[in-house]
């Protein structure tokens, strides 16, 4: 008989053991074992589930005849893990006991804890020009009702914070479109050459007042590749801005597109799009949360420079559903490049 209760354990999807009456592991299946260790079975359930929640769920199945459940942490080496423990009595057969099953909901939680995170900086993001907003608006009914210099003053300055929320929930609905589309391939052709030198030429006055050069390196024919024309022209948009805003007076922003040619980073043909500045660099500690939902750098200097914290965000999933690939690489003192290589077809 405890062949058959190891067939029905071996049998279940999830983690699971059988408890015993004499509180014993007498049958574990291989994903139980890899988790809770090799040689479980034969030993009491205690010292194989060692947190007192789970033994208490185990108990009361025992005790109570009813289904029991409890959480289970541990560490993969890489993340805390998380897991649903299910105890239930078996009451048919030779060899009573207790089921127990664990169901992963790491990825549940990560993503509840990233919903978290997420509302808290919307939140904070959207609080702090409210709140200015809101002091603004008492000093103009207050003490600068007949103060025209401080009016004007209070008014422009009312009119940036306006712009910063207008630009928030804009990119909020930009990052709520790709996201909902990342998994939907496009399927529209695009030329990448008019696109990039589009672009460039609407950056040439801001790039001017910012007193930064913009040079391009384009093929001179025509390159075409499967993708979303007003998502591509986003993502230029984005990283050309970036480069321009941040890169300081007198650097220079060389725009690059070469292709197409076999790309193993794409494992097929493509082309890849360089921009790279003459800026400051970046601190490698960033580099890997770059494309993390509104991380900066330097957050009072992108608030002055009119940033959201969403536009590296916004970039990755654009990149993403066009199953290619984003890579920055910077050295501070030396300048930064980031590198988008997408597919052709």
């Amino acid at each position: 008989m405890v062949a058959d209760a190891g067939s029905v354990v071996a049998a279940v999807p999830l983690p699971a053991l059988l408890v015993s009456r004499d509180e014993r592991i007498v049958s574990a299946n291989e994903e139980a074992l890899a988790l809770l260790g090799r040689a479980i079975e034969g030993r009491h359930f205690i010292t194989a589930l060692r947190q007192p929640q789970i033994i208490e769920a185990v108990e009361a199945a025992f005790r109570d005849g009813k289904p029991a459940r409890a959480r289970y942490l541990s560490n993969d080496g890489r993340q805390d893990t998380s897991f649903l423990v299910f105890a239930r009595p078996l009451t048919e057969g030779t060899i009573p006991g207790v089921l127990v099953c664990l169901e992963d909901e790491t990825h549940r939680a990560h993503a509840e804890q990233m919903r978290r995170d997420f509302v808290a900086n919307v939140s904070h993001e959207l609080k702090t020009p409210l709140t200015a907003l809101i002091g603004f608006i008492d000093t103009l009914r207050g003490p600068a009702r007949t103060d025209p210099a401080a009016q004007e003053r209070f008014l422009s300055i009312m009119e940036s914070e306006a712009g910063r929320m207008n630009r928030l929930v804009s990119d909020l609905l930009s990052l709520s479109r790709v996201e909902a589309e990342e998994r939907v391939r496009p399927t529209a052709r695009v030329e990448m050459r008019g696109l990039v030198a589009g672009v460039v030429r609407a950056f040439e006055t801001l790039a001017g007042d910012a007193g930064v050069t913009i040079e391009t390196e384009l093929p001179p024919e025509d390159i075409e590749i499967i993708g979303d024309t007003d998502q591509l022209r986003q993502v230029l948009w984005n990283l050309i801005e970036n480069a321009v805003k941040y890169a300081g007076r007198d650097a220079t922003v060389r725009v690059m597109l070469t292709g197409p040619g076999y790309e193993a980073k794409v494992r097929g043909h493509g082309v890849r799009l360089r921009i790279a500045d003459t800026g400051p660099g970046i601190d490698p500690i960033h580099i890997p949360r770059l494309t993390e939902r509104f991380y900066r750098i330097d957050t009072h200097r992108s608030r002055e420079k009119g940033g959201t914290g969403l536009g590296l965000a916004i970039v990755k999933h654009i990149v993403n559903r066009h199953r290619g690939r984003l890579f920055v690489e910077s050295t501070p003192g030396q300048g930064t490049e980031f590198t988008v290589v997408l597919p052709v077809g």
